[in-house]
């Protein structure tokens, strides 16, 4: 429909008196109340046509449509507005309380791309004594080259945003020749796979100190007020940045200070020796070391052997004091400092054997907590990251969010796991009793950081759902379904100390084209799960499979198919092949009361044919298909068999 034709039949609706549509608007009445999509206005006007409603009614129904649509825009830009203002109020909030700049710019940046919906934001700050600019956040970014650009002054579309002190939009960057395209800046958007960017300037005063950009993978036009928006953003990242530099220049000489007073008390050695501890820390942390090499540092320079150790296997009293105090504290010939964050107790740092400390070496054993307590955040949260993100791409595909196949293998590709090979979905509830509900809590925690760690080290995913934890791992060659849950249940029972109850699913296949096999998946491993609890086999594993025809009621789609090829499927295909005629000769022997004599008289053969034919029988099902439990089973298959064949006229 054309926009003239749009507007025209708005301005009708417009100015049809309100009579004209009582009795049509209640259907888009109700569209309007539970937020439906614009497609469905649609439906009323197609469903009057199909019943062949007159003319005048389909007319009403169209304007009442109209209405309702631009009723439906109205609240959807006064919702849309709402969440700007409240992102900016937020983002004013932080800055108001600024502590960390790089966190306030994230969120700032974070917010950005939210609001205006694109792949990718970030933004870039003059580096004036180099000359030159740098990516200082990004957000949505895949790319290492674009998150790592160092552009010269006026170079890229930053520099023209710079240079005029006003937004810039392009809908193609690779076709606008406006700005000054570099080797450098184009192989590192092109590497980010960018198409349409907008950038806005970071002004403090008269003086740009940056550019705001967003930006999307494929062509798009930013509307005016998605760039005033931009900009609004852009003001309050220049505030935050002109707040921290002068935070920054009051701590600098708050910072001097101190170090000219340090100066004055300590001896040169003293300083020396701070200044070794201090490189050999930052050295440490830039090149990603870990606890026990800060630890390994530490006893070089303090002489001794210092350990990082849990706080369950250090002495409580003193652990205790050196949290409170903020200090080392000796025990006995050691000294214990507590390893904190934000009044949580992480460990500590012990220094072995080495009653006699000076304050110098006992302020350098608390560095040193102070830098593993950093390390050991950052490491949780690389590990709360990774999980949340494993988590949420499960979650989509246990409630089929995302049905686009390409882009899930993306996100599973980037997590390292592949959803075009063979999974069991497996469900996990931890059966040990709970004191209470803080207790309780604390253990599903647990429980969930365990399977997280197992799903990463599988390259599978883990989410915590209804309770429990539900993982989906990759089921290797050679592999079944049973083996996989038992070894789970193990592996999280050993993990949180607890008895962990594991049901799985049998295995899913491609579940990037069918993510709804997952969720059937889940819930036929939660089935297995609560039969074993009624069982009585709390704190073991175990598939639909290991129950034998029972597994037919635990199945969701109750797989008869699948049971009958489970249990005579060999003697099925080897008739198929062959055109024998075992399982008639099978059937007949289980109603003759296993008795062959009975049966060569059914099928008015000699008894030495049925003996050859059990035989053959055998040397397919297995020695034991004649104990009681495999025959009941087989008589079972036989006869689901018999009733899921065609009928033979």
């Amino acid at each position: 429909m054309s926009r003239d034709h749009v507007q025209s039949a708005e301005r009708s609706a417009a100015e049809a008196p309100p009579a004209a549509l009582t009795g049509v608007e209640t259907p888009f009445l109700e569209l309007l109340a539970r937020g439906a999509s614009a497609d469905a206005y649609e439906q009323p006007v197609l469903l009057a046509r199909a019943e062949g409603r007159p003319a005048e009614t389909i007319g009403a129904l169209e304007r009442a449509k109209l209405l309702a649509l631009r009723v439906r825009a109205e609240l959807e830009g006064r919702r849309r507005r709402e969440a700007e203002l409240s992102a900016l109020f937020e983002t004013a909030h932080d800055l108001a309380g600024l502590r960390d700049l790089d966190a306030v710019l994230k969120a700032i940046v974070q917010r950005a791309r939210s609001l205006l919906g694109t792949d990718v934001a970030y933004l870039s700050l003059n580096d004036p004594e180099r000359g030159d600019t740098y990516m200082r956040v990004t957000e949505g970014s895949v790319a290492a080259r674009f998150q790592q650009l160092r552009l010269g002054m006026g170079e890229g579309l930053g520099g023209l945003v710079a240079q005029t002190a006003r937004p810039y939009v392009t809908d193609d960057y690779f076709k606008d020749g406006r700005f000054q395209h570099t080797r450098t800046i184009d192989a590192g958007v092109r590497d980010e796979g960018l198409v349409a960017i907008l950038g806005v300037p970071l002004m403090l005063g008269h003086h740009v100190i940056g550019v705001l950009f967003a930006a999307d993978r494929r062509a798009r036009v930013f509307e005016r007020e998605q760039i005033a928006l931009l900009g609004s953003f852009a003001a309050l990242a220049a505030a935050a940045i002109d707040t921290a530099n002068l935070l920054t220049e009051t701590r600098s000489a708050l910072a001097g200070l101190e170090r000219a007073n340090e100066i004055i008390r300590d001896r040169s050695a003293v300083i020396e020796r701070a200044s070794d501890v201090h490189d050999r820390l930052a050295e440490l942390v830039l090149r990603g070391g870990g606890v026990h090499d800060v630890a390994a540092a530490v006893s070089q320079v303090l002489d001794g052997t210092v350990e990082f150790t849990e706080a369950a296997d250090t002495a409580a009293a003193p652990l205790e004091a050196s949290r409170a105090e903020g200090h080392a504290v000796r025990h006995e010939d050691d000294w214990i400092a507590a390893v904190t964050a934000g009044g949580e107790l992480l460990g500590a740092l012990v220094l072995r054997g080495h009653p006699g400390l000076d304050p110098v070496d006992q302020l350098t054993l608390e560095r040193a907590a102070m830098v593993t307590s950093l390390l050991l955040l950052a490491r949780r949260s690389a590990a709360d990251a990774e999980q949340r993100v494993r988590g949420e791409l499960l979650d989509d595909l246990l409630d089929a969010r995302d049905r686009d196949p390409r882009l899930l293998r993306e996100r599973a590709s980037r997590l390292h796991a592949d959803l075009d090979s063979t999974h069991v979905v497996l469900a996990a509830r931890l059966d040990g009793p709970a004191a209470d509900a803080e207790q309780e809590a604390a253990a599903r925690r647990r429980l969930g950081a365990a399977a997280s760690h197992l799903a990463a080290t599988r390259h599978g995913l883990a989410a915590a759902r209804d309770g429990g934890t539900v993982l989906l791992l990759p089921l290797t060659s050679g592999d079944t379904a049973t083996d996989l849950a038992r070894r789970t249940a193990r592996h999280l029972g050993t993990a949180v100390h607890e008895p962990v109850t594991v049901g799985a699913s049998a295995p899913v296949r491609d579940l990037a084209a069918h993510p709804d096999h997952v969720a059937a998946g889940y819930a036929e491993g939660r089935r297995c799960l609560e039969a074993l609890r009624l069982l009585g086999r709390a704190g073991d594993g175990a598939a639909a499979e290991d129950f034998g025809f029972l597994g037919l009621l635990l199945a969701g789609d109750r797989d008869i198919a699948g049971f009958v090829d489970r249990t005579i499927g060999q003697v099925v295909a080897y008739d198929e092949r062959r055109g024998t005629d075992l399982v008639r000769t099978l059937d007949a022997y289980f109603t003759c009361g296993m008795s062959p004599a009975r049966t060569k008289d059914t099928l008015h053969v000699h008894v030495n044919t049925v003996a050859q034919r059990l035989e053959r029988v055998g040397r397919l099902l297995g020695d034991d298909w004649q104990d009681p439990a495999r025959a009941l089973e087989i008589q079972l298959a036989l006869r689901l068999h018999r009733l899921s064949a065609p009928a033979q006229h």
